[in-house]
């Protein structure tokens, strides 16, 4: 058990039965009233985001996780096939659970796969992913000064605003908390 006080964006704690993924925290102590912790997170099976206010005084459970280091393999439409690195063993997750991840997912990408009692709850991606230009307008030429961005597919089907000077076909570096452009690869 934790005190609300040791709360950190990134933990996953279980509250009201349900686990949650704390997305941001404030510690106020607002003049003659108690302290009290102002915590934003996210309902790890359904997605959603709530706003809950604990007593400094609080304890909250925090989840044990297990990770496994696994690489992504490839989907068939309904499900998106993983193997574990060290025992080879191979896994299905469904779209609901992985989220806007698929949107970042290529085959032998590594991710790390955070179980709880033995069942799979989220994914964690990489920092940065490498994905493929896939369609975009045509560069323009002497474009590589201005900061005018255009929309690009990627090969995942993720739309990213990129540089006029990025044509199809190019390997491009993306940013997976932010889903923006960081640089060619």
């Amino acid at each position: 058990m934790l005190s609300a006080t040791q709360l950190r964006p990134g933990m996953v704690v279980k509250f009201n039965n349900e686990l949650h993924s704390i997305f941001s925290m404030s510690h106020r102590t607002p003049g003659n009233l108690r302290g009290f912790v102002q915590v934003r997170m996210r309902n790890l099976r359904s997605g959603s985001m709530m706003e809950h206010r604990f007593s400094s005084e609080d304890k909250v459970e925090k989840a044990m996780l297990e990770e496994q280091q696994m690489e992504y393999l490839y989907d068939d439409g309904d499900y998106y096939y993983f193997m574990n690195i060290e025992n080879y063993e191979q896994m299905h997750l469904t779209k609901d659970l992985l989220g806007d991840a698929t949107l970042y997912l290529i085959p032998q990408l590594k991710v790390a796969v955070e179980f709880y009692e033995g069942k799979p709850i989220s994914v964690e991606l990489p920092a940065t992913v490498v994905l493929t230009v896939v369609e975009t307008e045509p560069g323009l030429k002497g474009a590589t000064v201005s900061n005018v961005g255009k929309p690009a597919k990627m090969e995942t089907g993720l739309v990213v605003q990129v540089p006029a000077f990025i044509v199809e076909g190019e390997k491009i570096r993306v940013n997976t908390t932010e889903g923006t452009y960081q640089e060619r690869a």
